[in-house]
């Protein structure tokens, strides 16, 4: 095997890159459970920290290990191992929908993990089940398709926003980015024999401090965040939470649904940057890990890291996911992580993110017909719905209002078109797939399958999982969309009866013997 398979220059910038995603979710988590929800600190640091960064480094030990396999199957010596960590929207969505409600309703915070373990192990099994069909999912729904879903999850939910930050903090992030433009995407490199994550880091710690963004006192603080904290077993909390958890599994079929979803596409960009990874076996380890750090006491599943295709391009193998799973596991166990974010400006590793969404967006547009292009955009108006939904909510509840009591119609009337924002934005990722599908049946002239198509989008109306904030039958809201998207199978019907009818004179205009 080549001696590099476990680290290249390139998997600085990759552990850098990924390690700081991993990061910024454990201490959303832990802000979340601590100063939102009211956890007890302990309960936080000492037992569902630890589980989740034991849940993250059993992810990326299997992906490491099929990225082994695979060197050892082609012979090759540029094999990228997939990214991986916790899922982002599950932390919110277990957080806000599961663990907070129980809480508040009963304040007993043992009692709302167990509630919300068995959510993450039901999430676990959406991925294991789904497992033995998404190679066959992968082959029906074209790559176009879920390489453009996955680009407008990339530029939206995970570009877009650290892009925002770095223009808050132009001192910092601007350097940082020139950086990234010239050693990742230039020809020349600027200090070549300098790994280019190492240079970003140091580059943009030394201007934070320099610039008195970094408080000394945040470093003094942290300190008492250390101790060691090693994950024990809680499977009994798991069965205990069984009887009582049904009312709250409602948000883990259609948040499954999208993992599911993004584990599709994240495996897809790596088959068409050149990694072909089996389905089954990612998806099963993901499920296999989320259900071993549920078994520890995190709630929180993992997933399949959006930017395989960025990764690769900076040269990294397998060491960036590989160490940044076993960073992550000792930074929980000794509850680093609040150390490290207080010595290290976020803003100095945020704008690597702002890349890998560039490069998988590059990656469709490189990997896509030409008469395929306009597939991208129209996948990309869910996932622009959906941030742009996000940021409208979060604006109201920072006002101490809503939608509804500011009205719908006062909105519209300022040029904001809220239900069409709902409507678009709630289930981004299957409703992006459901109109990529139809766009493209019908650029490429499959009417049948665009029936199928539209069917499907018809059905996830109809059961709340797609174009509504929750999940229920027949909702009022919902059903126009419904009637919508059979009227849709209903042009897509006639098309296919118009092509067989033209077929068919166009056999029997045929001079006879041709």
């Amino acid at each position: 095997m080549d001696r590099n398979f476990i680290w290249r220059k390139g998997d600085w910038g990759g552990y850098f890159g990924l390690l700081a995603n991993n990061l910024t979710n454990l201490l959303t988590m832990i802000a979340l459970l601590v100063f939102v929800v009211g956890f007890p600190k302990d309960m936080v640091y000492g037992r569902i920290a630890p589980a989740f960064g034991l849940a993250i480094l059993a992810a990326s030990l299997w992906y490491t290990y099929f990225a082994y396999r695979l060197v050892k199957s082609t012979g090759r010596t540029d094999v990228t191992a997939l990214p991986s960590g916790p899922s982002s929207p599950s932390i919110f969505t277990v957080t806000f929908l599961v663990i907070l409600p129980v809480y508040l309703q009963t304040k007993d915070a043992e009692f709302a993990l167990q509630i919300a373990l068995v959510w993450c192990v039901v999430e676990a099994m959406i991925l294991a089940g789904g497992s033995f069909f998404g190679e066959k999912i992968r082959q029906i729904i074209p790559r176009t398709v879920l390489l453009s879903c996955l680009a407008g999850l990339g530029l939206l939910l995970l570009a877009m926003n650290p892009m925002l930050q770095s223009f808050e903090t132009p001192t910092i992030a601007f350097v940082v980015l020139v950086l990234i433009f010239l050693n990742w995407f230039g020809k020349k490199p600027l200090l070549p024999k300098v790994p280019t994550g190492f240079l970003l880091l140091a580059t943009g710690t030394v201007l934070a401090w320099a610039f008195g963004l970094q408080n000394p006192a945040a470093v003094a603080e942290s300190l008492g965040t250390f101790g060691f904290n090693p994950p024990t077993l809680h499977v009994g909390s798991f069965l205990q939470g069984l009887p009582h958890a049904l009312p709250y599994l409602a948000s883990a079929v259609p948040l499954g649904l999208a993992n599911y979803v993004f584990d599709l596409e994240n495996i897809e960009s790596a088959h068409a940057a050149g990694d072909p990874y089996p389905t089954r076996q990612v998806m099963l380890a993901n499920g296999l890990s989320s259900t071993i750090g549920a078994m520890f006491g995190n709630p929180f599943p993992v997933t399949v890291y959006i930017g395989h295709a960025g990764w690769k391009s900076i040269g990294a193998s397998t060491g960036y996911t590989l160490f940044t799973g076993i960073s992550m596991f000792l930074i929980t166990l000794f509850g680093l992580g609040a150390f490290l974010l207080a010595v290290i400006p976020m803003v100095a590793v945020l704008p690597i993110l702002v890349y890998i969404g560039v490069v998988t967006c590059n990656q469709v547009v490189r990997e896509s017909p030409k008469n395929e292009v306009p597939v991208i955009f129209i996948t990309m108006f869910p996932w622009i719905a959906n941030w742009a939904l996000t940021l409208l909510n979060n604006t109201l509840s920072a006002a101490g209002t809503n939608a509804k009591t500011v009205g719908v119609e006062a909105l519209a009337h300022k040029g904001v078109y809220y239900q069409g924002l709902s409507n678009l934005g709630n289930g981004a990722p299957l409703s992006s797939m459901t109109w990529g599908c139809i766009a493209i049946f019908a650029i490429t002239d499959r009417p049948m399958a665009g029936v199928l198509a539209a069917l499907v989008g018809a059905v996830l109306t109809f059961l709340g999982v797609i174009h509504a904030p929750t999940v229920g039958i027949a909702q009022a809201q919902a059903m126009p969309l419904v009637y919508g998207y059979c009227m849709i199978a209903g042009v897509f019907a006639l098309k296919q009866y118009l092509n067989q009818r033209d077929e068919s004179l166009a056999t029997v205009a045929k001079p006879a013997g041709e």
